[in-house]
């Protein structure tokens, strides 16, 4: 009886730290739930709907996702610097609108250019909304709440991804076009839910960082509208955010280049691919929170991205010995790799939130959440052809150059920053 009190216990305190608090945290909470319950229901039939119900092939689908990949980074700096200007709100309220007109496009794609223009279109709204989000999270919550709601966002996204991706496998199973074009709709209606959303958190005219705190317009704007980036020029913030961006490779490590290696150089069972997938999701939601405590200021975050670095070369040597030795040792070693990855992956997260927001000028939140967003594209755009290049291709080889470059770039990353500040410390003087 006393144990499962204790256990009661624990698992309260968990609720309250993931629970975002009551008033616009909740509501970004909320914001976040059904953005991902639509992303998993999109992401997880998406393949199947492309290739068999509007008849795409697939080697066609990975051209046209390739070139709006493209598309995307291309545009996110500018809506970025837009969102500066007009507020975060008001433009991630227009990107949700027509996020639910291009996912109803998609159900009258009748041929390839179509769907090139629409997955263009989508690739845009999709990729400037992270950056639109967290601008929006540093303009309600505040500088000291915003590293800790982003670590809950992400809990809760985890949450609401497996109920999506769940719904779209019972869609797939379904197999039918009805079933299919459901879910491509259910995706558009949750767009407009989060229209909703937004509007009822009453955001202020400009809700954005200058909204919670003015800056002198010299420092809010730089010269040259919405498509010319002062961001853009300040070198050492873009070479962090490539840095970092370059650390989550363990995303398609975890998506496209584990699996490969699980089926093609491994005894392990072909299930544990969704397995380890499972395990990832769920660790993720149980610890983001409690990991994010140590990323709250540049220097924690760095220190952070440094321990990441570590963490995910460890968990590539440990992969790298997970082949030939019988089903039982194989699964072992790659559930101990994954156990390990997981570690990088949280305190890679944590990390990303500390520096992004805390390396940003005041005022300037959207348009360098844009530019940190430049590196999470890197990885997007070459992260699958160098998953399978070295983990497919080279082997255990491949395993061992992985390691060798998340450890580096992990040790890169606190002189870096320190390197930024000390920056920052001379020229700020010097412009006041």
């Amino acid at each position: 009886m006393a144990e499962a009190r204790r256990y009661g216990a624990v698992l309260r305190a968990w609720f309250r730290e993931t629970l975002p608090a009551a008033g616009n945290a909740r509501r970004l909470g909320v914001l976040t739930l059904i953005q991902s319950l639509g992303l998993g229901v999109f992401l997880t039939s998406s393949a199947v709907f492309f290739t068999r119900t509007i008849g795409i092939p697939a080697q066609r689908v990975g051209l046209a996702l390739s070139v709006a990949g493209l598309c995307g980074l291309l545009c996110t700096v500018p809506i970025g610097r837009l969102a500066d200007r007009l507020g975060a709100g008001r433009v991630l309220t227009a990107n949700f609108l027509l996020a639910a007109v291009g996912f109803t496009a998609y159900c009258l794609v009748d041929g390839f250019a179509a769907f090139l223009a629409v997955a263009c279109a989508i690739a845009v709204l999709e990729t400037s909304a992270g950056a639109l989000q967290a601008s929006l999270t540093d303009a309600l919550v505040g500088e000291a709440e915003r590293v800790r709601v982003s670590a809950q966002m992400r809990s809760l996204f985890n949450l609401g991804f497996l109920g999506g991706a769940a719904l779209a496998g019972a869609a797939i199973a379904a197999g039918t076009s009805t079933a299919l074009y459901a879910t491509v709709l259910a995706n558009a209606a949750l767009q407009l839910v989060s229209v909703a959303v937004l509007l009822g958190m009453r955001l202020p005219a400009g809700a954005g960082p200058q909204a919670a705190a003015p800056a002198p317009a010299p420092a809010a704007e730089a010269p040259g509208g919405v498509l010319r980036s002062a961001a853009l020029r300040d070198v050492r913030y873009v070479v962090i955010a490539l840095v970092c961006g370059a650390l989550e490779l363990y995303h398609p490590l975890l998506t496209v280049g584990l699996p490969l290696w699980i089926v093609t150089h491994t005894d392990a069972p072909a299930l544990l691919v969704s397995g380890l997938l499972i395990l990832d999701t769920v660790l993720v939601l149980l610890f983001q929170v409690a990991v994010s405590k140590g990323a709250r200021t540049p220097a924690g975050a760095a220190r952070m991205l440094r321990w990441a670095g570590w963490a995910l070369g460890a968990s590539c040597l440990v992969f790298a010995v997970s082949g030939g030795h019988g089903a039982l040792l194989d699964s072992v070693a790659l559930l101990g790799g994954a156990l390990v990855l997981v570690l990088g992956e949280l305190y890679q997260a944590s990390a990303s939130w500390g520096l992004s927001f805390g390396l940003a000028p005041a005022g300037r939140q959207g348009e360098y959440q844009a530019v940190f967003s430049l590196g999470r594209g890197f990885q997007q755009f070459a992260g699958p052809w160098l998953m399978t290049s070295l983990v497919v291709g080279a082997a255990g080889t491949g395993w061992l150059v992985l390691a060798a470059l998340f450890a580096l770039l992990g040790l890169a990353a606190p002189p870096l920053v320190r390197g930024l500040e000390k920056a920052r410390a001379r020229t700020e003087p010097a412009a006041a």
